[in-house]
């Protein structure tokens, strides 16, 4: 389907990215929420090396 990595290296980011999986199981409608929910899980593996990476300076 993708060309893209099973896995990313990163816990969090493969964590959240995961759910991408749960796509072909639930019925369309409910997509967007999956969607909302990776991109969450996403903005919070962000925000927390960026809160690492400001700690460190």
């Amino acid at each position: 389907m993708t060309d893209l990595p099973e896995e990313t290296g990163e816990k969090r980011v493969d964590t959240a990215l995961g759910g991408l999986a749960r796509l072909g199981a639930v019925p369309v409608s409910a997509h967007v929420s999956v969607f909302e929910e990776v991109f969450t899980g996403l903005e919070q593996a962000l925000a927390s090396v960026d809160g690492a990476v400001d700690q460190q300076r």
